[in-house]
């Protein structure tokens, strides 16, 4: 491990949104720059932060994601505050003692929104944070989820730098030793989770360096930890279960994610059954086609994995599926070709549509899917997330 570095090393600033005057701003990037800015404002009033739109959306300077920066463990599990946004992510199978499947999902959002950040109040919302857990349980047939959201502050929130510790009152994913913990939900729907490491961090992209377009701008600092041994209990409608099974962490700090021409994205992570670990992403365009591709595959015991060249990745979709609340349209069901390899991905089941327009603003769906071969063998499980289906993703 390399000797730390101050967290800002090898940053360098990426503009964030114009002055809130429609008259001066570019024709496209500026309007496109207030459209966000308005956006990250009604999540700021859902939140409970009341203040003008002036100087909600006033100038700010955002480090911009630059190849050759090296993440160090543990430092870099913490937050990134001056990225705009950031968020820790854990998916996974689960089997209750009765041997039933669960798919779920937690995750943390945080989001510098660049209001007036020259305001000495302790009320100024500098960071804002967001939190998701879902639960995939095919006897319900329909995704149980929670969301909570708050202003960093207080002891109430908060993102620690330097080291893992992300809450939101009492939903909390943290690390303690080498052991990561996770807690989150109500009386009726809850998850309390431990996860051990069994294979070292998995940098994705260029050392850790993850394009997300052709410009080299839209890009975030990624890594993942595939292969994690969970454990612990899940509360469904009030009643406990145990659970054990596998479970993939992803953690990502960017400030320009997206370039324009993007729509939403199809991601997928995987825990093959033979201990490697398959990730595979696309960004698509607003006809629907690949507007660009990136994906990577470490075999069991390795240190180092293989990254894919867009043009070496393929998704295919092969069924989709109509939510009956909102309307849109999913393909739930693929063919993805990652270099040599070919595998069909079909859901736990179909209604795994996260509806999160009280914290993020956003409808995405994300769900458990098994992976199998050409010849129809089960291969391994992972989680598939699927943005932009409805109205364009906005981070």
């Amino acid at each position: 491990m390399n000797q730390a570095q101050p967290v800002r090393r090898g940053y360098t600033a990426a503009p964030g949104p114009q002055q809130p005057f429609l008259p001066w701003l570019p024709r496209r990037r500026g309007l496109a720059e207030w459209s966000r800015c308005t956006r990250h404002a009604a999540v700021a009033a859902v939140a409970g932060l009341l203040m003008p739109l002036a100087a909600y959306c006033s100038q700010v300077t955002y480090p911009q994601v630059e190849p050759g920066y090296q993440i160090e463990f543990p430092r870099d599990e913490g937050s990134h505050p001056q990225f705009r946004t950031e968020w820790w992510y854990v998916t996974g199978w689960l089997e209750t003692s009765q041997g039933d499947p669960l798919g779920f999902q937690i995750t943390f959002f945080r989001t510098r929104p660049g209001a007036d950040e020259q305001n000495p109040s302790r009320f100024a919302a500098r960071q804002l944070l967001f939190a998701h857990i879902a639960v995939s349980d095919p006897k319900r047939g329909a995704l149980l989820h929670k969301e909570k959201s708050a202003r960093a502050g207080f002891g109430l929130a908060q993102a620690k730098e330097h080291v893992l510790d992300v809450r939101i009152d009492d939903w909390v994913l943290r690390k303690s030793g080498q052991t990561y913990h996770a807690a989150a939900g109500s009386d009726e729907l809850s998850i309390e989770l431990e996860f051990e490491p069994t294979q070292p961090p998995l940098l994705q992209g260029d050392n850790g360096y993850s394009r997300k377009g052709p410009q080299a701008t839209s890009a975030s600092y990624y890594y993942s930890l595939p292969q994690l041994r969970a454990s612990g209990r899940v509360v469904i409608d009030g009643r406990a279960h145990r659970v054990r099974g596998s479970a993939w962490f992803d953690h990502e700090w960017a400030s320009a994610l997206m370039d324009e021409p993007a729509r939403g994205w199809d991601w997928v992570g995987l825990n093959l059954e033979d201990g490697s670990a398959l990730m595979a992403s696309r960004m698509r365009d607003e006809h629907g086609q690949a507007y660009w591709a990136a994906a990577s595959e470490r075999a069991a015991g390795a240190t180092q994995a293989t990254s894919y060249a867009p043009e070496q990745i393929e998704w295919t979709p092969l069924r989709h599926w109509r939510s009956a609340r909102t309307a849109i349209r999913y393909p739930v069901e693929w063919q993805i070709k990652v270099g040599e390899r070919t595998l069909r991905l079909q859901p736990l089941m179909d209604d795994q549509e996260n509806d999160s327009r009280a914290s993020t603003g956003t409808i995405y769906w994300e769900g458990a899917v098994r992976a199998l071969d050409e010849n129809g063998r089960l291969v391994g499980r992972g989680y598939l997330e699927l943005t932009g289906y409805g109205e364009r993703m906005a981070l």
